[in-house]
């Protein structure tokens, strides 16, 4: 009697532990470590997020690192990646291969709209750029336009815009966007192409000093000038605005998705607006989709 005593205790003590191991090793969005990949252009959004939510829920850790867009797109497919951040559309047979390889809808995770924008050394003499020029100059041998490299998400956007393949534009290259401010004023006859985020923070002393050494270009389209200000942005009537989203490959409901869902809730904007980008979702009736 005692002895089937003792091996109920031992029984019930042993589901006890199991189940005290399986919770503690359960998903959990507010404890553990995430790696996102982001490309340069979005990096600054992306990492103030990140310290958000680590001021959220302290037990997690967030590492940003910079990784051009395809390859970013490269490691999520692959499943070394469990969250990136992405501008450009994917094409239905990128659709395809990231539902086949994730198990998971395609389901982009919408939170900011940012832009490219075209820019020139202050003392420039040019004033506004035309879609006609940056569509013949960027199929010209002179190579005017800069951008921070290839498959980057400036040249990605630019190209899908303009309907070309990436592979098919001529431009220079001055690696990473910051750089390509910092050293435009060597070449006057060249037009940076950067990501607003470099510098669209209002209050940061970096995002001003960049700010003061270069000319944000307005884009003219079908004779109307267009900038890439909050009402450019939030009306989507800038020619070169983009939505950020995030995509993952994560099934359950663990930092990954905890994450997403900080980013798009009214916390998470708020640190988008803060960022100096136009909040997607606190003014999602607003936003219009071409």
């Amino acid at each position: 009697m005692k002895n089937s005593f003792k091996l109920a205790v031992i029984f019930v003590l042993s589901i006890m532990l199991a189940s005290c191991k399986k919770e503690k090793n359960a998903p959990s969005y507010h404890k553990g470590d995430l790696t996102i990949f982001t490309d340069e252009s979005f990096q600054s959004v992306t990492e103030a997020l990140a310290e958000g939510y680590m001021i959220n829920y302290p037990e997690t850790h967030i590492k940003v690192e910079t990784k051009k867009e395809d390859l970013g797109l490269l490691d999520l497919l692959k499943g070394s990646a469990k969250v990136v951040v992405m501008s450009r559309n994917l094409n239905p047979e990128e659709i395809k291969t990231y539902e086949e390889r994730t198990d998971l809808k395609f389901l982009p995770a919408k939170f900011a709209a940012d832009a490219v924008v075209f820019v020139v050394p202050k003392d420039s003499p040019k004033e506004s750029i035309s879609m006609e020029e940056i569509s013949s100059g960027l199929m010209s041998d002179k190579k005017e336009f800069i951008f921070d490299g290839t498959n980057s998400s400036n040249l990605n956007f630019v190209a899908e815009k303009l309907k070309k393949q990436p592979k098919d534009l001529k431009f220079s290259i001055i690696p990473g966007n910051q750089k390509i401010i910092e050293e435009l004023g060597k070449y006057p006859d060249k037009i940076g192409v950067i990501g607003l985020n470099t510098f669209s923070r209002p209050y940061d002393k970096t995002s001003e000093k960049l700010r003061d050494m270069v000319k944000v270009l307005p884009v003219v389209e079908k004779g109307k000038s267009y900038t890439a200000d909050f009402d450019g942005l939030r009306t989507m009537e800038y020619p070169f605005t983009r939505v950020l989203y995030f995509l993952i490959n994560e099934g359950n409901f663990n930092i990954a998705n905890g994450f997403i869902r900080f980013s798009c809730t009214h916390l998470g904007q708020k640190i988008v607006q803060k960022e100096g980008l136009q909040p997607y979702n606190i003014y999602k009736r607003e936003v219009q989709m071409r």
